[in-house]
């Protein structure tokens, strides 16, 4: 899984819409809803310090938290959330609740190891990240933190696909019909031409011009 599990103490609200939002946020708290695994939808108000914190911490939407809601304890995958435009303070988050069967859609980081075992970039190449992130279906207690693709012995015109990439057991691209691509080596423009002494090297020496005859 991505990150350390977390947990957050939340209280149940009893009035929902955009009236009771804004009563809740001006409390000092972030209105959220808790939602799946075959229950009705609970309504909740979180901590507003501690959820931005976790938000803008990293890897908020594929690390599972507990919520205690006065004194219950759900387990839960935030899904989504929403920040203020100007301010970029949450102001609503949904989270799924997570059963022990529980599969989830998450996009996943791509990590590049051995750019320097690269003979492409070594040789003035550029590493062309077509996917910085992947979505997945997996178990919603298994969530990888990262894939890591391995650019060794990659050269200029190479394509990394995703069937090249080795993943956690359980783990699939939603993206099933096609062998997308994550990566490209591209040649680049600071790529050291021949040299000009090479080039001359390769030329025919030009012939001596005849003795003009007497």
């Amino acid at each position: 899984m991505s990150h350390d599990a977390y947990e957050l103490k939340a209280e149940a609200r009893e009035q929902v819409g955009k009236g009771s939002a804004r009563a809740v946020r001006r409390n000092g708290k972030v209105p959220a809803v808790i939602y799946g695994d075959k229950q009705p939808p609970l309504a909740i108000a979180l901590n507003y310090k501690d959820l931005f914190y976790k938000i803008h911490g990293g890897g908020f939407l594929t690390t599972i938290a507990t919520i205690d809601v006065d004194g219950k304890k759900i387990q839960v995958l935030p899904k989504d959330f929403q920040l203020d435009p100007v301010k970029d303070f949450p102001v609503h988050v949904d989270f799924l609740r997570i059963g022990k069967d529980t599969e989830v859609n998450v996009d996943v980081p791509v990590h590049f190891i051995n750019e320097d075992k690269s003979p492409g970039i070594k040789r003035g190449g550029v590493l062309n990240i077509v996917r910085h992130e992947v979505e997945f279906h997996c178990p919603a207690n298994a969530i990888p933190e990262f894939i890591t693709v391995d650019l060794t012995g990659t050269d200029i015109g190479d394509s990394i696909h995703i069937s090249a990439v080795k993943l956690p057991a359980g783990v699939k691209p939603v993206i099933s019909d096609r062998d997308f691509t994550i990566a490209t080596v591209a040649g680049s423009s600071a790529m050291k031409p021949e040299t000009e002494a090479t080039t001359e090297a390769a030329e025919p020496e030009a012939a001596a011009p005849a003795a003009e005859e007497k």
